[in-house]
């Protein structure tokens, strides 16, 4: 049995376990206490809805011609928690941009110019409003970020 709307199996999810999330079809679409974009893009328009445009933004993401990242395939659910890295500004100080408790469309694909010594890995991320692209390490490790951009 699936809690939630967008195929996301929401029973093994750590950070929703340990914040009484129990999926958004018992939540009414607000897993986390926030609402679900794709909730209401499923709810309102149905599964075919959402895929258009979960399609839109994966085009989106490969029209940006990001030296080195390969084209974007596929978009899933993720709660922020697990995509909001801390980006070093120039001033120095690190930031987040992202919501913990929200729900995004994310991917990760590796650098197409990865010789097997050296490893960057690329995030995209995307909200209804934003698409967002980062460069990291292994295990995330020192993100940069790439582009954020309102759409």
């Amino acid at each position: 049995m699936n809690d939630s709307m967008c195929g996301a199996t929401c029973r093994k999810c750590g950070f929703g376990q340990n914040n009484g999330c129990n999926g958004c079809k018992a939540s009414g679409g607000h897993p986390f206490g926030k609402q679900c974009f794709v909730y209401n893009y499923i709810k309102t328009g149905g599964k075919e809805n959402f895929e258009f445009f979960k399609k839109q933004l994966i085009d989106e993401f490969n029209l940006l011609n990001v030296e080195g990242m390969p084209k974007i395939c596929e978009l899933y659910c993720v709660v922020g928690s697990y995509v909001n890295l801390a980006y070093s500004m120039p001033n120095g100080q690190k930031i987040k941009l992202l919501d913990d408790r929200q729900i995004y469309l994310c991917s990760q694909v590796e650098c197409e110019f990865n010789d097997g010594e050296f490893e960057k890995i690329f995030g995209v991320v995307a909200g209804v409003n934003f698409l967002l692209v980062a460069e990291y390490g292994g295990n995330c490790s020192d993100p940069e970020l790439i582009l954020y951009k309102h759409r």
